[in-house]
């Protein structure tokens, strides 16, 4: 849980989960985030998932649930999670 205090730029998102059976798999660099969104750069472009939606791991950690860090990038980093 202690990448969801970080920065996500510059790190590798692989989406493992979805309400869209067609983002499964997809990967790629963190260019951008704001709050409901997720910009990654992969091999055939840019491509920017909405962070309710997706299920996605951070340099291969623990998934993250999207709809549980829809903030500005800098509230989720001071923001304190509780484990399930």
């Amino acid at each position: 849980m202690e990448h969801w205090h970080t920065s996500w730029l510059s790190r590798t998102l692989e989406v493992v989960s979805s309400t869209d059976p067609s983002l499964v798999g997809r990967s790629g660099i963190v260019v951008s985030e704001s709050r409901n969104t997720v910009t990654v750069e992969e091999h055939d472009g840019m491509s920017i998932f909405a962070k309710n939606t997706i299920q996605f791991t951070i340099d291969n950690s623990e998934p993250v649930v999207g709809s549980m860090v829809c903030q500005r990038p800098e509230d989720r980093i001071q923001r304190k999670y509780r484990r399930n």
